[in-house]
């Protein structure tokens, strides 16, 4: 997969960066997701020893994959709806243009090459294509035609080999970078990713093989590189029908994509929504143990070869669990991330080797024949298409809250609702947390006000910082508000703590009877981050790869900073009140749902839905906010300030269980 900017672009973005001073938090977030990283590196596989135990776990391990991709349950299979466009023979060789519908009006674009001369059933080769741009004059003619010379090769050496367009670069052109650059962060709350689309439209590609007179629908292979080299294990591993596969430059792990950069290369159709916190060695672990050669190249930049590796024995523990090691196999050859000759031929050695059962030398090349003009499906789109709102409707929202008609169906509902949180959207909260290690690392007189500073861990290598003011004419007080504050809220505190006399405390005058707590969640303040937008994309990213959100993990920071600021002071506290606005809003309400310290919730701007935040992964797929609140305010008060319609729901349910 090429990089999805210019070099001059790139040159650009990298001396802006190199410009800016690094800031505390660009520290304290490398350190955080490397050992988040470590920690998830190789899971499940590190927990198998046997070939029982494999196979026990196999079948929920392939249907959490098509769950993180949005596919479980798998779409209906409705009819394809094919049709041919156009033919051309050419030197032995017969290319069909045509289109399916992997779904209703979800087209897929994409040529068919054979034999001119078929006797008998032919094994097929799904190609699937990375990203190879072809647009002219504003016409996109798909990636399929940029990967045509694969399709012919095969064709001319006894395949049925059918390329297929991707989303984003098809004939219609969809998107695959919703969170890469198109700022669509709702993906995260749908549980939706480009990827599960291509995997789809994979499956379905193998279903239209079948149905080809001339196809034997067993002995399906499948074959593509960067985009398509990822696709390729997508199919593999999900559906069985494939019995050898080739992907290129296709997969590497969690560490070179979030502790080596590699996911600042990459679009969303490499990843899943990775609900169980998988490593991608676990693709090539599915696929076993049939035939599979894993292609790379020794100087990819966005697949690095210790990543490849590091895939490879990792499944080949598999394969050997099986006794097939000889059905794994690794190809390294020379050169950049780039289609090449040398990691073609391999490839094309071992389709034929295990969908032929021979693999005589090869002699000739793979060259393009045709004109991408020759190979258009469309000369004018499909009005009914939804290729470019497919995100809108792929992976179903919740339907409306339904009020409950009884106290006891609240509480099965509340109990429902929290159960999914904890296994689909905060699944990466520690399960056992570590002590809050609370120390006061700094006393100061700031005007009429006394600050203090703590710091306290949130998660093992999370450790934030914890404001307490209250008047310096008081003793130490424990607070009864803990105020959480974005990055515009924190440089107003910022401001008066670094020149008091020049700056107003955002708190006013201070009261003797009152602490206030200030917490500036992780990525805030003390510990923010690069926030130039491609720096801060790529963090949230990072978190999204680990099965984490960088909303979901400051939900678990104000749940620990309520702990702290409870044990703050002389006196004794259950709880703590939390103030919030917008998005940390839509935060606390979640912290309050599981966290008893918190007191009363004072809102401001509450989101009313999920599209604009906070983002959790798949919340929208099972809740919205209104049932939110409706549940965090069971038994506290709330008060709500701006718009309070998101409100309406949780009266509803209080009346209705009180009846």
């Amino acid at each position: 997969m090429r990089l999805l900017a210019s070099p001059l672009i790139l040159l650009l973005l990298a001396s802006f960066a190199s410009a800016q001073e690094p800031l505390p938090g660009d520290k304290w977030v490398k350190k955080y997701l490397t050992a988040e990283t470590a920690r998830v590196t190789n899971d499940p596989l590190k927990q198998i020893k046997s070939l029982d135990q494999w196979e026990a776990n196999k079948a929920e391990y392939r249907r959490q994959v098509q769950e993180m991709l949005g596919l479980d349950p798998l779409p209906e299979r409705g009819d394809l709806q094919a049709t041919i466009t156009g033919q051309i023979e050419r030197d032995g060789i017969v290319v069909e243009n045509l289109h399916f519908q992997s779904s209703p009006h979800l087209y897929v674009t994409a040529n068919l090459y054979r034999p001119a001369k078929v006797e008998g059933k032919l094994p097929a080769i799904l190609y699937v294509c990375g990203h190879g741009k072809v647009k002219i004059d504003g016409v996109s003619y798909g990636n399929k035609s940029h990967y045509q010379h694969h399709g012919a090769w095969f064709a001319r050496h006894g395949f049925v080999c059918l390329v297929v367009d991707s989303l984003e670069l098809g004939e219609i052109e969809g998107t695959h970078k919703g969170l890469y650059s198109d700022q669509r962060r709702w993906w995260t709350n749908r549980g939706y990713t480009s990827a599960g689309v291509e995997a789809w439209n994979c499956i379905r590609s193998l279903d239209y093989l079948q149905s080809r007179d001339e196809v034997d629908g067993d002995r399906l292979g499948v074959t593509g590189r960067s985009g398509g080299g990822a696709y390729s294990w997508w199919v593999a591993a999900l559906d069985d029908r494939i019995k050898a596969a080739v992907p290129v430059a296709g997969v590497t792990d969690l560490k070179n994509h979030v502790v080596d950069n590699c996911v600042e290369g990459h679009c969303d159709c490499m990843y899943w929504v990775n609900t169980y916190q998988h490593d991608y060695t676990l693709l090539p672990a599915l696929v076993a143990p049939r035939p599979l050669m894993i292609g790379n190249t020794d100087r990819d930049g966005i697949f690095p070869l210790d990543g490849v590796n590091r895939c490879y024995f990792a499944a080949r523990d598999i394969y050997e669990l099986y006794g097939k090691a000889p059905n794994l196999a690794l190809t390294i050859t020379p050169g950049p991330h780039k289609d090449t000759q040398q990691l073609r031929i391999p490839a094309f050695h071992w389709l034929r080797e295990h969908l032929q059962g021979e693999s005589p030398p090869i002699t000739d090349v793979a060259l393009p024949l045709f004109t991408p003009q020759e190979l258009q499906v469309f000369t004018k789109l499909p009005v009914d298409e939804i290729n470019t709102t497919i995100d809108e409707t792929f992976v179903a929202v919740a339907p409306p809250a339904v009020v409950p008609q009884s106290s006891e169906q609240w509480e099965q509902i509340c109990s429902e609702l929290k159960n999914r949180l904890t296994t689909k959207s905060f699944r990466a909260w520690p399960e056992a947390p570590v002590p809050l290690d609370l120390k006061l690392t700094g006393e100061s007189h700031k005007g009429d006000w006394e600050v203090d500073q703590y710091e306290f861990n949130s998660q093992e290598h999370a450790s934030l910082p914890l404001f307490i003011f209250q008047s310096s004419a008081a003793k130490k007080r424990t607070p009864t508000r803990l105020i959480v504050v974005d990055q515009q809220q924190w440089q107003a505190y910022a401001a008066f703590l670094k020149a008091p006399n020049q700056a107003p405390c955002p708190l006013g005058k201070p009261n003797a009877d009152q602490a206030v707590a200030v917490l500036p969640v992780r990525g805030i303040g003390p510990t923010q981050w690069n926030q130039h937008p491609r720096k801060d994309t790529h963090i949230r990213r990072r978190f999204l790869l680990l099965g984490q959100s960088l909303d979901g993990m400051r939900v678990w920071d104000i749940r620990r900073a309520a702990q702290a600021a409870t044990q703050i002071g002389t006196e004794s506290s259950e709880t703590i009140d939390v103030v919030a606005t917008g998005n940390l809003a839509g935060l606390a309400v979640y912290a309050a749902i599981f966290e008893p310290t918190i007191g009363a919730l004072d809102l401001t701007d509450l989101p009313a839905n999920h599209r604009n935040g906070p983002y959790f992964l798949n919340v929208s797929r099972f809740m919205s906010m209104p049932e939110a609140l409706a549940i965090a305010g069971q038994g506290r008060s709330v008060k709500l300030t701006g718009d309070t319609e998101v409100g309406t729901y949780r009266q509803e349910v209080l009346m209705a269980i009180k009846k």
